[in-house]
């Protein structure tokens, strides 16, 4: 099995920045793809950024693209989201997933294994 843990969360100002981490445990060999979603109050869950968790492909939600950064450590089997520029818009619970069976995937039903998630809040 595996184990995911965020962290990193809090409350920021518009054009702040943040870096969420989310530290994977158990059979972490398994894993292929780590991807982050986020949930803001009275919508769906949505995609922001995927990482392979082998070589260096990412992708990115367009809403997103050019202000977050999707980055992992593999000696420390940690995955990194480095949030800059952020806006009002970008509050809510940010989730991590893993995928033991696909690559770079931006669906939740894709990812088999999630976080508890943790709270982002951008004050404007």
């Amino acid at each position: 099995q595996v184990q995911l843990v965020e962290s990193g969360g809090g409350l920021v100002q518009t054009g702040g920045s943040l870096r969420l981490s989310c530290a994977a445990s158990g059979r972490t060999g398994t894993i292929t793809t780590m991807a982050w979603f986020r949930q803001a109050p009275g919508k769906e869950r949505e995609f922001a950024a995927a990482i392979s968790w082998r070589g260096d492909s990412t992708t990115y939600a367009n809403s997103v693209k050019g202000r977050f950064t999707i980055s992992r450590n593999n000696a420390e089997n940690t995955a990194y989201l480095q949030m800059s520029s952020l806006k009002p818009e970008d509050t809510a619970v940010y989730y991590c997933a893993a995928s033991r069976s696909g690559w770079l995937l931006s669906t939740m039903s894709d990812y088999d294994v999630w976080g508890q998630g943790t709270q982002v809040t951008v004050s404007s």
